[in-house]
């Protein structure tokens, strides 16, 4: 059995990510507005941009929840096939809220040399070196 990651564009541009065991299925659920409680059930029309298949469900569901965190441009990368894009914006975009840096209201690059490491607060004390500062 294949499990599927994939990706709609709504109506207004914006773009759904989910995960299914069936891909034909799962999108004609999305076009009929058979779920009320999910995104794309005002979006329509909707169009398939992307879809990629796995062996197991945990390998959909991982690339899924990855993708979500993913900018716009990044994915947009991803659907045209320009991993070298990808790459270049997982490093460009790493940021810390504002909130997290001591005396700071704008969004800092990891790496920025105008912030101490001793200025940002880290989820659990855990010292996080992914750039997922977190409160």
């Amino acid at each position: 059995m294949a499990f599927w990651v994939y990706i709609l564009q709504c109506a207004d541009g914006s773009y759904y990510t989910g995960h299914t065991d069936n891909l034909e299925m799962r999108i004609q659920q999305h076009h009929a507005g058979a779920i009320a409680s999910c995104y794309t059930f005002n979006s329509s029309p909707l169009k398939l941009v992307f879809s990629q298949d796995f062996t197991t469900r945990e390998e959909a569901l991982a690339s899924e929840q990855k993708i979500k965190g993913w900018s716009r441009k990044k994915k947009e990368a991803m659907m045209h096939g320009d991993w070298e894009e990808v790459s270049r914006l997982a490093k460009s975009h790493q940021t810390i809220r504002p909130e997290l840096v001591e005396g700071r209201t704008e969004l800092v690059e990891i790496g920025d040399p105008s912030i101490h490491p001793s200025t940002v607060r880290y989820a659990h004390g855990s010292g996080r070196t992914d750039g997922e500062a977190l409160s």
